[in-house]
Formats: structure tokens, C-alpha cells, sequence
């Protein structure tokens, strides 16, 4: 590591310390621990034969004088730990003018002093106010987190039968990766537990995802509520139901829900990207042996729900994901993401194309009809990739709804309340700033019901609507053209 004045800390060897009291005193210790060369200064006579009498190098001294500068000539790292900031200063400026190439460390009492000592020439500058208040936080996080773990294994422990750990409706990977990683905690105490969801696994990758990882799920409709007397609910606020969650014994998300939980046992923290995040910090927290499935699952889920770190990423899902990392199949997360495309993802993308219209650097497509829901999201997708675009939203109609996936790479645009704003009160939206879906029924939006002779006539109505919506919400007009 460079110290930015040609010293590596590797070649750092000999120290001295100016102003020995309570935080010298245990860096002095420290030092000495690790076999280092120490001179210590300080002005107390009493407190330098105190340090004597440890048999450490002390001599008196008054730490701002040229003297003392002269006398820690030969030293490689000058600690400057006087809670005089002034003298500290002073030092500081007497050691720069001598010329001396040295890493120097001096103490501040708040944030203006440490200014002052940053422009006088230290190269780092600490706060012990602020240090202990650091460690009073992270102390305070670690106990939170063992009260929270010691709750939640409680929760599970009370089961007699069966748990059921429910995930959004046709879940994403973080929502999987979560509840797969609850359902080794509940096995891990002895409590069988079922992985339940409704709709479908949607999306190539996330079937590849389920299925090259072993992770079972069971279909909400092959499943009896009377086999199970605990329930989970994890990264199930997409849902938007709060019906179910009223009979939740436990929560656990990481979206803020807009409404009270009267569960057991709740965790919803909107301060980190992943339900992923949360879940791998109870594995830690309860020291639990990782399988390896679980561990790729909970890896991609974090970096799936932040864009491979790109998107909205905090320090809790960095350190979670460096703690999954070793125990992660690699080979397994690289077969995860890059799925074969099928041929009707093929031609969805082509008629995607064909048909898209680009107002600036957005970009509105139909693709008509279509099989596959799941291509819409791959089309998306790949025609962020044109050049030029920054967003794009590609629509198409299967079994008399209007489906649709949207992508942003403006970082000044929310994907997601785009489409709210589009559609109010007329579609189901979920999903991100950056990305984001909607379903729309045809019969709905049309005011017409929908029978097989109609459905290109209304496919015909809604294309021209749907764009000028879109168009209007991403606050640009469609001029009912096809772009290039």
C-alpha cells in the first residue's frame, strides 16, 4: 500500500510516538506487541518514567519544539497523539519543514481540527471521538443482529409440523436464494420446511437458475395450508398482498412495506439491495456450514438484485457477497447467466426490432403475440444495447393480457414509477429504477371484451395507446413512427 510520500508500508520499521497518554499508551502497546522499533515523547516527566519502568524507549520532551523534530529524524512513522491539537499542529509544521520523508498520523478532536491537521502535512488524521463511536455502532449492529437471529430461531423452533417459507408471485432469484437459505436455517434446526410460490418461474435465467442449482420449489396449488403450522413470508412485498401477510409468523424483506405486520418475528430493512444480504447475515451470524448451492444461490441473488453491484449496492451487500464468494460454484454462476436463447425469444427480439419506435434515446416495441412472457425481458434487454438508447419497454399480448418489460440505464429516470405513472390504477407493476414490468388486461384497457375474431383489431387499438403512454410518462411525445 502506498502512503502517497514514496514510503510502502512494508518498508515502515521504526516509530515514534509524540504525547503518550491513555490512546499513545495502547498503540504503544500495540507496536511493541509486533516487535517494532519504538521511541516514545512525551513532556510528562512522571508518565515518561512510568513508560521507563515497561522498559519502553521514553524521553522527555515537549512534542511542537524543533528539538523534538530533530530528535525523530531517523523514524519512518511519526504517531502524533496529544490531545493538545495545537502542539500537534505545531509538530506537524516542524517535521515538513525539516524536509523529512515520513508518514505521519495525528490525533484531531473534531472534523475542523482534523482539517487543520490535514493542511499542516499529516497524511492521516483520526478522531478518537469518532472511533469509538464506529465501534459503539458496529457493537451495537452485532448484538442487534444476535438478538434478531436468537428471535428468529425461536420462531422456528415453535413449529410442530411443517414451515412454509412463501415467495413473491413467479419469483425472481434473490426471492428464491432467500428462502432457500431460511430453509437451511429451519433445517438446521431440525424443522422441515417447503420453499412455496405461486404463478410460474419465469425468465430463462431464472430457470437455469432453479434448475442447474437443485433448489426445489413446490406450485402453490400442489401444497395444503393444513400441512403447516409456521409461516414465512421473504422477499414477498412485490406481492403487494397484505391479506397474506396477516397470518405471517415471520417477514423478512428488504422493501419497505406500506402497511403494519402483526408477524412474530418481522426484519424488513430498506437499507440494504437484497433479501440475500439479510438472510447471508443469519447464516453468519449463526455460524451455520453453507451448501454450496445455497451459498451460489444467495451470491447471484445479491448480485442479480444490484445489477452485478451496478445499482443502488451497499457495504452490507459488498461484505455479504465477499463472504459467499469462496463457498460459491463459479463454473455453475457463469452456466446461470448466460442461457441459451430459445427460437421464439428469437423472433420476439426480431418483431422487437422491426417494430420499435425511438423518441431520443427511448425506446417503445411491439411484439405482438407471443408464447414465451419470458422473451419480453431478454428483448428489453438487448435493445438497451443499441446504441444510442438509454430505456427501452417492449409490450406483446398472451392469453388477453397486455404484457410488458421495461429497462433503464438513465440514471435519471425510474423505470418503475414510469410505468405506474403510465398505467395508474390499470395494471399490475413491479420491479426497480432500472428495471421493471406490467401486466395490463386486454379487455381493461380496451373497454371491449376480448373473443378470437377481435384480438388483432385490439391489438391494433392498444399498440398506438400503449406508446403514447409510455412516451408521456418517459416525458417525450411519440410521433406514431417507427425509428431506426
Amino acid at each position: 500500500m502506498s502512503t502517497g510520500t514514496g514510503l510502502t508500508m512494508a518498508s515502515m520499521s521504526t516509530y515514534a510516538i509524540l504525547g503518550c497518554g491513555s490512546v499513545g499508551h495502547v498503540v504503544a502497546d500495540e507496536l511493541v506487541a509486533e516487535g517494532k522499533d519504538l521511541l516514545i515523547i512525551d513532556h510528562d516527566e512522571g508518565r515518561v518514567e512510568a513508560l521507563r519502568d515497561q522498559d519502553l524507549d521514553a524521553r522527555q520532551g515537549e512534542i511542537q519544539s524543533e528539538e523534538v523534530a530533530a530528535e525523530i529524524a531517523d523514524r519512518d512513522v511519526v504517531l502524533i497523539l496529544s490531545s493538545d491539537v495545537e502542539a500537534n499542529v505545531e509538530a506537524i509544521e516542524n517535521i515538513r519543514e525539516r524536509g523529512d520523508e515520513k508518514f505521519i498520523i495525528a490525533r484531531a478532536s473534531d472534523p475542523v481540527s482534523g482539517d487543520e491537521l490535514t493542511e499542516a502535512g499529516a497524511d492521516v488524521v483520526i478522531n478518537p471521538s469518532t472511533v469509538i463511536a464506529d465501534s459503539a455502532l458496529r457493537a451495537l449492529e452485532s448484538g442487534e443482529l444476535e438478538y434478531r437471529a436468537r428471535q428468529l430461531t425461536e420462531v422456528i423452533d415453535d413449529t410442530e409440523n411443517k414451515m412454509a417459507i412463501r415467495i413473491h408471485r413467479s419469483p425472481d432469484p434473490d426471492s428464491i436464494a432467500s428462502a432457500a437459505a431460511l430453509k437451511t436455517i429451519a433445517e438446521s434446526r431440525d424443522i422441515e420446511a417447503d420453499i412455496i410460490y405461486d404463478g410460474e418461474i419465469g425468465h430463462q435465467e431464472n430457470r437455469a437458475f432453479v434448475n442447474l442449482l437443485g433448489i426445489e420449489l413446490v406450485a402453490v396449488e400442489d401444497t395444503d395450508e393444513d400441512d403447516y403450522d409456521t409461516i414465512a413470508l421473504v422477499d414477498h412485498a412485490k406481492a403487494g398482498e397484505p391479506e397474506e401477510e396477516a397470518g405471517a409468523d415471520i417477514i423478512i424483506d428488504h422493501y419497505e412495506h406500506d402497511h403494519d405486520h402483526e408477524s412474530t418475528f418481522t426484519d424488513i430493512r430498506p437499507n440494504v439491495s437484497s433479501t440475500s444480504t439479510v438472510l447471508t447475515k443469519y447464516i453468519q451470524e449463526l455460524d451455520l456450514t453453507l451448501d454450496q448451492a445455497v451459498a451460489t444461490a444467495l451470491l447471484y441473488g445479491i448480485r442479480a438484485e444490484t445489477l452485478d453491484f451496478k445499482r443502488d449496492t451497499t457495504p452490507a451487500d459488498l461484505t455479504a457477497a465477499a463472504y459467499l464468494y469462496p463457498f460459491a460454484d463459479h463454473d455453475t454462476l457463469e452456466q446461470v447467466e448466460s442461457p441459451s436463447m430459445s427460437a421464439e425469444t428469437l423472433d420476439v427480439l426480431a418483431e422487437a426490432i422491426r417494430s420499435r419506435e425511438v423518441e431520443g434515446s427511448h425506446l417503445v416495441s411491439n411484439a405482438g403475440f407471443i408464447r414465451d412472457r419470458d422473451a419480453l425481458s431478454q428483448a428489453a434487454q438487448h435493445l438497451l444495447n443499441l446504441e444510442g438508447i438509454t430505456t427501452t419497454a417492449v409490450f406483446a399480448i398472451a392469453d388477453d393480457v397486455i404484457y410488458l418489460a421495461a429497462r433503464s440505464k438513465d440514471i435519471r429516470m425510474d423505470i418503475g414509477k414510469v410505468l405506474e405513472d403510465a398505467f395508474e390504477d390499470i395494471a399490475d407493476v413491479a420491479g426497480h429504477s432500472t428495471d421493471a414490468s406490467a401486466e395490463i388486461p386486454l379487455g381493461i384497457f380496451t373497454g371491449i371484451e376480448v373473443s378470437d375474431d377481435n384480438r388483432e383489431t385490439l391489438l391494433e387499438l392498444t399498440e398506438e395507446a400503449v406508446k403514447k403512454k409510455l412516451f408521456e410518462a418517459m416525458g417525450v411525445e411519440s410521433s406514431n413512427g417507427n425509428g431506426s
